[in-house]
């Protein structure tokens, strides 16, 4: 269950150096998480107003192999790993064509209103089964 987003590296993307600044890989990958979703059918803002909570990011392990510069056009790769209760595991990597840039295994919480863990929904769920797709 692998996901693929594609993203143009713009000039606000990158730094002095003129190669993308560090902090903009996160954003990268938060895009391609969002967009994972959507194809799994899940409406963020329909879950967060029927109160099914709203995802937070617990932690991130990144790696960082290769510089992205201006123009690149990137494959941002999103592939679940696990899930338990209120808990999502991701591995996501950025690539140019078939050159791996950045990697990241991203710990995702499922959060109510009153900034609580809460259970993940059903309609995301469903689509993983009781373990990893190979």
């Amino acid at each position: 269950m692998t996901h693929n987003h594609q993203i143009r590296v713009y000039y606000e993307d990158t730094d002095l150096a003129g190669i993308v600044y560090y902090a903009n890989y996160l954003k990268f990958i938060e895009r391609g998480r969002s967009e994972w979703v959507r194809t799994l059918g899940v409406d963020q803002a329909q879950l967060k107003a029927e109160g099914g909570g709203v995802f937070a990011v617990r932690r991130v392990v990144a790696d960082y192999r290769a510089p992205a510069v201006y123009d690149d056009l990137l494959d941002v790769q999103t592939r679940y790993i696990s899930h338990s209760g209120a808990r999502l595991v991701l591995h996501q990597a950025v690539l140019r064509a078939e050159k791996l840039l950045f990697e990241a295994e991203v710990t995702l919480v499922c959060i109510n209103d009153a900034g609580r863990p809460t259970a993940l929904p059903d309609r995301l769920t469903r689509h993983f089964g009781e373990k990893p797709p190979e």
